[in-house]
């Protein structure tokens, strides 16, 4: 019996690939990262070329490092940055146009149109999700409308639309020769184009967009021993693995964190910050600016569902410090620079760069740094960034707990930024409730492994993936509560102030 799963963690920043053993041990990884397009102000563009290509190499890389022959492999999972959008060519493997990227606000008028005409509460209730610039159709519908030739190829059959989970699948099992087409229901679900209830494309939605059925991938269970077919391309690997698991990277992450009970949540501190608390197999329906979206279905076991709360803008909040205004070299240095304040002393920094995402839901909105005296440092913006990741983590909890009821006892964190202790101690202040880190906190890549592994019966079922979880850091709470609320207040007052900045046709 082979001795690991691999998993492809196709992210917004970069591409890698992860051996896993039995115990859920990392074993192995490479990862590269890709370039980031930006031609207009809130346009964000990848090559998905590149970003093939890349997944070539660290999968190749990982797997030398490992030492370990491709047949040492049960099975491969895939996980991805959900949202962005592929249309390519199957006769030929070239996309039709860059990759549309989740950040992207270019649709930001289909999106008003959609609501304006009547149509936002049908998107909602049937896909659960609110007409937004985030989803995938307005993206879709943008390259069919503004790429020359894409519309009449799509009628024709030779377009096809995917994102990136799609697309790697689709190149990595033989691409113009053979290649799958598909995606699991968690990347469905993201899309504005599929059915909570039936899992499944809806035609209506698909007319609201413009879109041909034809190019849409088929929807499988994100666990599933024949869904995604094997690998079939001589590079990166020449023997046949299966690809048995695939979920978009938030959902993913809910796995790897085993948040497999109702009412159990998790962080994702990344690009953005994505909480996600599972619901069961109910999908339940926001009241209060989240999403409703599938968690993960694991063969033919009925779906679970989840409520979820994305933020767009929290890690890439430091790479602005890093990248554009050059306050830090590395993200790390974010935490050294913090520390050297007490506190934010009343500076708030809202990360609005593209509008903010939930629970507000407002394209309207730009980045604001409020509060500013001549007092302030380079140390107190430092320490804002940080808070304002927290914050926006907190808008999410408390729009969580009204719309299901349930007061978290404890927030599961993973992702880039827990390494970062001053801000996960911040997070626990901010939410009044403890933070807990796995010993691998790379979980997206972790539970691709993990639905790969179920399918192939290399683990045997949930109950063995909860043993294998391990509590690595813990931070309780140690702000008073009128501390807390009167930062909390603050918060808000300083998002108000961000509003209405951009005229929105």
């Amino acid at each position: 019996m082979a001795d690991f799963v691999g998993a492809v963690d196709q992210g917004t920043t970069s591409s890698r690939f992860m051996i896993f053993d039995h115990d859920g041990n990392e074993v192995a990884k490479h990862q590269l990262e890709h370039t980031q397009y930006l031609p207009r102000p809130g346009w964000v563009e990848h090559d998905p070329i590149e970003i093939w290509e890349r997944t070539n190499v660290a999968i190749q890389n990982a797997v030398r490092t490992a030492g370990i022959a491709a047949s040492d492999l049960a099975a491969i999972g895939i996980t991805n940055q959900r949202e962005t959008t592929v249309v390519w060519d199957p006769r030929t493997g070239q996309p039709y146009y860059n990759a549309i990227v989740w950040q992207d606000t270019r649709t930001d008028s289909i999106a008003k149109a959609l609501e304006r005409n009547g149509h936002g509460d049908l998107i909602r209730r049937r896909a659960g999700l609110p007409p937004a610039t985030y989803f995938s159709g307005g993206k879709l519908q943008w390259i069919l409308e503004n790429v020359e030739g894409v519309r009449a190829a799509a009628e024709q059959g030779n377009a096809l639309f995917g994102t990136t989970d799609s697309w790697v699948l689709w190149n990595l099992t033989g691409g113009p020769n053979g290649g799958v087409h598909a995606t699991d229901v968690t990347n469905a679900s993201r899309t504005m184009l599929m059915d909570l209830e039936t899992l499944d494309w809806d035609d209506e939605l698909c007319a609201l967009f413009g879109v041909p059925r034809a190019m849409l991938p088929r929807i499988h269970a994100s666990s599933h021993p024949e869904a995604f077919g094997t690998t079939r391309t001589s590079r990166p690997l020449r023997t046949p693995i299966p690809v048995a698991g695939m979920l978009g990277d938030q959902q993913a992450a809910t796995v790897g964190q085993v948040c497999f009970a109702t009412g159990e949540a998790k962080n994702t501190y990344g690009t953005g910050n994505f909480l996600l608390l599972n619901t069961g197999t109910e999908a339940v329906r926001s009241e209060h600016g989240l999403i409703t979206t599938v968690a993960y279905k694991f063969g033919d076991a009925p779906a679970v569902y989840a409520l979820e709360g994305s933020m767009a803008v929290t890690g890439s909040a430091v790479q602005w410090l890093r990248d554009q205004v050059h306050l830090i070299r590395n993200a790390g240095e974010s935490e050294q620079l913090a520390r050297t304040v007490e506190s934010s002393e009343g500076i708030y920094f809202v990360p609005a760069f593209s509008g903010l995402f939930a629970p507000y839901w407002r394209s309207d909105a730009r980045g604001a740094i409020v509060g500013l005296a001549r007092f302030h440092n380079s140390g107190h913006l430092a320490r804002a960034t940080l808070e304002a990741i927290c914050y926006q983590s907190r808008d999410v909890v408390e729009a969580m707990e009204q719309d299901s009821g349930v007061h978290l006892d404890v927030l599961k964190v993973d992702g880039g930024v827990t390494s970062n202790d001053l801000c996960m101690q911040t997070q626990a202040d901010i939410l009044g409730v403890p933070v807990s880190r796995p010993v691998v906190a790379e979980t997206t890549a972790l539970g691709a492994a993990y639905a790969a592994g179920l399918a192939t019966g290399f683990w045997r079922d949930t109950d063995e993936l909860r043993e294998h979880w391990h509590e690595s850091r813990r931070w309780e709470p140690l702000w008073k509560d009128d501390q807390r609320a009167a930062g909390y207040a603050g918060w808000k007052k300083a998002v108000e102030r961000t509003l209405n900045w951009v005229d929105v046709d």
